[in-house]
């Protein structure tokens, strides 16, 4: 089962790739905001329609939840309206690796100090060394 998670997650991010080119093309021609406002409006459709039927959760739960837990739509607002910005600007490769970069590097800090209610798993030098030759290779990578 975890081999078709990791598929699942490599398909996804073939999926960001794809969707930050599209999107950086439709901001392009319509607006930065204007392009991340259709992309959430199309992909909130979608969700609704796969909610409605398949959808086993309980909707009105949502308002038993931290406040805090609410917060993940204004920072998918705020990622696909800087992909939408910078894309075009920097080209696809450069966003998504500087964007997989800052994945890695937070997602360590919030798996090692055990934030936002995550299972604590330290850093070790080994992987503060992989973050830090990753910012190394956002360089080379960018330099023109």
């Amino acid at each position: 089962m975890q081999w078709v998670m990791m598929l699942l997650i490599f398909i996804g991010g073939i999926a960001v790739s794809v969707q930050s080119s599209v999107n950086g093309g439709l901001g392009q021609k319509v607006g930065v905001f204007e392009g991340a406002f259709v992309s959430f409006l199309v992909g909130t459709v979608a969700l609704f329609l796969v909610m409605l039927f398949f959808g086993k959760g309980n909707l009105l739960q949502v308002f038993q939840v931290p406040k805090w837990q609410l917060l993940g739509g204004l920072l998918g607002a705020f990622y696909v309206s800087t992909m939408v910005l910078a894309v075009p600007r920097v080209g696809v490769g450069a966003a998504i690796f500087t964007l997989i970069t800052a994945q890695l590097i937070t997602s360590s800090l919030i798996d090692h100090f055990g934030w936002l209610g995550m299972k604590q798993i330290p850093l070790d030098w080994q992987r503060i060394a992989g973050m830090g030759l990753m910012i190394v290779a956002i360089l080379l990578y960018t330099k023109r």
